[in-house]
């Protein structure tokens, strides 16, 4: 007994209706369906999330480029630089920034193209199983289970993540900076999404978690203050003694071998502290970052022979002990 032949086809694919409304053959609209119909619609998706990653990624480069640019001038007019001196001062750390914007900015565009293509392909994958009739309950179901237990199981790890992600977005800190994580300190070598390494003077190398930095002292960026403390006579005049620093201060700051040590001119504060015989007058340095020490000891060295030119007597004995938070005769970054 024959059977009426019935359309194989679904509403929506049109290719498999035009071929049964051609042939009006059961089996021959079949075979045409998984033959030419079912792939031709898979190739389609495929080429289709091509197209879209292309698409995405050239958003990705344009907001990369934009990053790369940055503000120099606009960052630098907030440490103070005087407009006669930003010239020289942009010419001196657009290196450095630019080289950081780059290489943060690249990073970041690296890292989305591949979550993009990764969603990306991952949807037209999954749209490809169905089209070839293949239950995708099962694999969808089982993403749920996953997530799940990503949730549960692995929140270190996620937690890792973004907080690396932050960390390279918010420029934190980058390769070659000197950083106080807590119980790590030293220069990093690495940043990654999940952790970060950095060698301290020691030479120990630290990987620390990203998840697990809670704060972020960076040496490295923008600019280092340091201050010096030249001890003096009771018995000298402070003006005179001031006068004398703010002569030498100006002179370090138009010195040729300083030339991009130095961010702005050294400004003698005054009188720190006086105790028995001796008056501290304390002078403030602002240097590129990571020069305030070797900068603060120049300085020292040169205060020594500009005071006994003048006259001015050094006390041989300073009878005040380092003030708390550190010694500033030797100089600390702030």
């Amino acid at each position: 007994m024959w059977l009426l032949a019935t359309n194989p086809c679904t509403k929506r694919d049109d290719s498999c209706n035009l071929m049964w409304q051609l042939t009006g053959n059961e089996k021959a609209t079949r075979i045409f369906d998984w033959v030419v119909g079912r792939p031709a619609v898979v190739v389609g998706l495929v080429l289709a999330g091509i197209v879209l990653r292309w698409f995405m990624h050239r958003i990705i480069d344009r907001l990369v480029r934009t990053a790369e640019r940055g503000v120099l001038p606009g960052r630098l007019s907030t440490l103070g630089i005087g407009r006669a001196n930003l010239g020289e001062a942009v010419s001196a750390l657009e290196g450095d920034y630019a080289a950081r914007r780059v290489a943060r900015a690249g990073a970041m565009g690296s890292l989305l193209k591949s979550l993009s293509t990764a969603v990306i392909f991952t949807v037209v994958f999954l749209m490809s199983l169905s089209e070839l009739n293949l239950d995708i309950a099962p694999l969808i179901a089982s993403a749920g289970i996953a997530g799940i237990a990503l949730g549960f199981g692995a929140q270190s790890l996620v937690k890792d993540f973004l907080s690396g992600l932050f960390i390279i977005f918010e420029d934190q800190y980058g390769v070659g900076d000197t950083v106080n994580l807590g119980e790590a300190t030293g220069i990093v070598e690495a940043v990654s999404p999940r952790v970060t390494r950095l060698r301290d003077p020691n030479g120990t190398v630290w990987y620390v978690r990203n998840g697990e930095i809670l704060r972020v002292g960076n040496q490295s960026q923008n600019w280092a203050r340091v201050h010096v403390d030249i001890a003096v006579s009771y018995t000298e005049d402070l003006a005179r003694v001031r006068r004398v620093l703010t002569e030498l201060a100006a002179e370090f700051w138009a010195d040729e071998d300083l030339e991009g040590l130095l961010v702005e001119v050294p400004e003698v504060i005054g009188v720190e502290q006086v105790l028995g015989d001796v008056v501290a007058m304390r002078v403030a340095l602002k240097t590129q970052p990571m020069e305030q020490l070797g900068v603060a000891r120049l300085f020292r060295e040169r205060a020594k022979s500009r005071l006994e030119h003048e006259g001015i007597v050094v006390p041989t004995h300073v009878p005040w002990g380092a003030p708390p938070g550190g010694d500033t005769s030797l100089g600390r970054a702030q």
